[in-house]
């Protein structure tokens, strides 16, 4: 039995999640908060393996209710269901330490799916989040390097190039694009080679000069 803890501060909204999720033999719903305090103050003494919450709620939102549970070292897993679709909330919220990201108009289907993917020790990002981000790079221009040379770099490598950028290790990109360390290390092979440098401290530099990231 997969245990849940809502935390939305709209009751229609929250009322609606729980009808949902109690239809599934599997799902309980063994708690309801209306803000991070609330479940501050509940999660002591209440057994829940996972916190479904809203991003926007009054007083502590979900980003920082999950940092606070993550440097706690809670056991509880936690995952944003929110209307914000930015990349920036989404980054900010798995840094914080959430498992799971989805938007309000995911099916139900799909958010039974993430909460059994999240209870089994996985991440999950929504599936129309993941189309939009890579919309995003396909889109986004090939660059040309300095001497001429075009490096045609994919989707998934720009992605990886901009993590390496931020001073991510091989396995946690990997952590954060839910794929293994030597598929990563792959990438950061790959992208040398396209590019001629000899290393990543010299694939960064490229990438910085010729606007890749």
């Amino acid at each position: 039995m997969i245990k849940i803890l809502l935390a939305e501060d709209h009751a229609i909204v929250r009322n609606a999640l729980k009808e949902l999720l109690e239809k599934v033999p599997t799902i309980r719903v063994v708690g309801e908060a209306l803000n991070g305090s609330d479940v501050i103050s509940m999660i002591t003494t209440l057994e829940a393996d996972i916190l479904l919450a809203d991003l926007n709620m009054p007083g502590l939102n979900g980003v920082d209710l999950a940092r606070q549970l993550n440097q706690q070292k809670h056991p509880i897993k936690v995952m944003m269901l929110t209307m914000h679709d930015h990349r920036s909330y989404v980054i900010d919220a798995f840094r914080a330490g959430v498992q799971a990201y989805l938007i309000k108009n995911v099916s139900g289907d799909e958010l039974v799916f993430a909460i059994k993917q999240v209870h089994s020790g996985r991440k999950y990002l929504a599936n129309e989040l993941s189309l939009q981000l890579l919309d995003e790079r396909l889109k986004a221009p090939v660059q040309v390097l300095e001497g001429g040379i075009k490096a045609e770099l994919s989707a998934r490598e720009k992605l990886v190039l901009e993590l390496m950028a931020e001073g991510l290790t091989n396995q946690q990109i990997a952590d954060r694009l839910f794929t293994s360390k030597r598929t990563v290390e792959g990438h950061r092979q790959a992208m040398i080679k396209k590019t001629g440098v000899s290393n990543t401290a010299s694939l960064i530099k490229y990438a910085m000069i010729n606007q890749l990231i």
